[in-house]
Formats: C-alpha cells, sequence, structure tokens
C-alpha cells in the first residue's frame, strides 16, 4: 500500500466531519461579500448576482452573455452534497453525533435550496419563464432533499460523482463570469473595486469540498 493511499485511507473517516465544514465555509463565501464597498447598500454578494447583472449595461446590450442561473450553482451543490451525505455511513458518524450530523446536514441542504427563490416572488413566479430554471432547480433539491435516505442506498461512486461535476461547474462559472463583469461594475461603480472575502471563501469551501469527494472517488477504486 502506498504512502497516498494510506492517507486517503486516514482521511476519508473525517468525512463526516470536514463536509458539513466544507458546506458551510461555501453557503458563508456565498452569501459574503464578492463586490465590497463601504456602503452597505452597493455591496454585492454571490447571491445577489444573478439578479444583479441583469441591470448591467454590458449584460442589457448583449456585449457579455451569460447563463444567470449559473451563480446559483454553488447553490444546488451544497443542497445536493448535504442530502447525498446525509444518510451515508461512516464508522466516526455512530452514537450520539449520527443525528445530529444528519439534521445538520439536511438543514443545509434546505437553506441552500430555498435561496434558489427569486428576491421578491408570488405565485406568478413559479410559471415566469424566466425564473424557470432555477425553480426547477429548487424542486429538484427539496426533492433530493425529502428523500435523502434512500439516495444513500444508491452506488456511492455516482453520488459522488455528480457532487465533484457539479463542484467544477460552481468553482469555474462564478468565478470566470464575475471575473467577466467586475469590470462594468467598476466603470458603475467609478471606483477600483476588487473582488471581496466572500469570493474567496466560496471558492476555499468548494475546493475542499472537491478535494473531500476526490478522497472518495480515489478510495472507491482501490
Amino acid at each position: 500500500m502506498t504512502r497516498t493511499t494510506l492517507c486517503m485511507t486516514k482521511l476519508v473517516p473525517s468525512l463526516p466531519w470536514l463536509l458539513p465544514f466544507s458546506l458551510l465555509v461555501t453557503l458563508a463565501g456565498y452569501f459574503g461579500p464578492w463586490v465590497p464597498h463601504r456602503v452597505s447598500g452597493l455591496v454585492i454578494t454571490g447571491l445577489d448576482l444573478a439578479e444583479y447583472l441583469k441591470f448591467l449595461p454590458v449584460i442589457r446590450s448583449g456585449q457579455i452573455v451569460v447563463w444567470r442561473e449559473g451563480f446559483y450553482l454553488p447553490l444546488v451543490l451544497v443542497s445536493l452534497a448535504a442530502s447525498f451525505w446525509a444518510f451515508q455511513r461512516y464508522p466516526r458518524r455512530q452514537g450520539w453525533w449520527r443525528w445530529p450530523s444528519r439534521v445538520l446536514l439536511l438543514a443545509t441542504a434546505t437553506v441552500a435550496a430555498l435561496n434558489l427563490l427569486p428576491p421578491a416572488w408570488d405565485q406568478s413566479t413559479f410559471t415566469n419563464p424566466e425564473f424557470r430554471q432555477q425553480i426547477i432547480a429548487l424542486g429538484f433539491c427539496l426533492l433530493v432533499m425529502g428523500t435523502s435516505p434512500l439516495w444513500a442506498l444508491l452506488p456511492r461512486l455516482l453520488t459522488t460523482g455528480i457532487v465533484v461535476l457539479l463542484g467544477l461547474g460552481a468553482l469555474w462559472y462564478p468565478l470566470y463570469n464575475f471575473s467577466q463583469l467586475l469590470p462594468a461594475i467598476r466603470e458603475l461603480y467609478q471606483q477600483p473595486l476588487v473582488a471581496g472575502w466572500g469570493m474567496y471563501t466560496m471558492a476555499t469551501g468548494v475546493v475542499i469540498l472537491l478535494v473531500l469527494h476526490g478522497i472518495e472517488l480515489c478510495n472507491l477504486d482501490s
């Protein structure tokens, strides 16, 4: 057995502790400031970006074309990852920690999913084509959360692979498109803005999540 394999074997049992941590770090960064400003009303969080970008001149003119709903990928990632892992079995998640960890993961999945709702919504929101994709994502995340014990019965290779693919999308898409939009926001604010701590924190959480699931994939293959 190689040293790398031994390290992975030792790290895998820590997933029940590290996974909730990575999810909470991801959410903290997502809800944190991506565009900082001394005036609180001008601070833009990761959650705000999907709505805020619609009002940027470069978007309205078609100069920059982005998939708006892609900025919600971190929420979908956190919700599904938490639901997939809530009922997974690990030796160190037995006894008193078993149910508290499940409650924490399911609560995290629910909070992440509900934030897919538009900022101002009513009954017409659910039939509005503009919000169709995020409403579908919301419904799917809540469905997976409600049936999470069944998802734990599926092969781990499947659920872990889904999380890895979502994680790559949640890492690349928001960061890349935010870098495209930041110059337009600087021009709008007439200030030399830089990315806030929220973006880096979210990216750190997603990277930790990807590493944990990469270790899990390697462990499944070994």
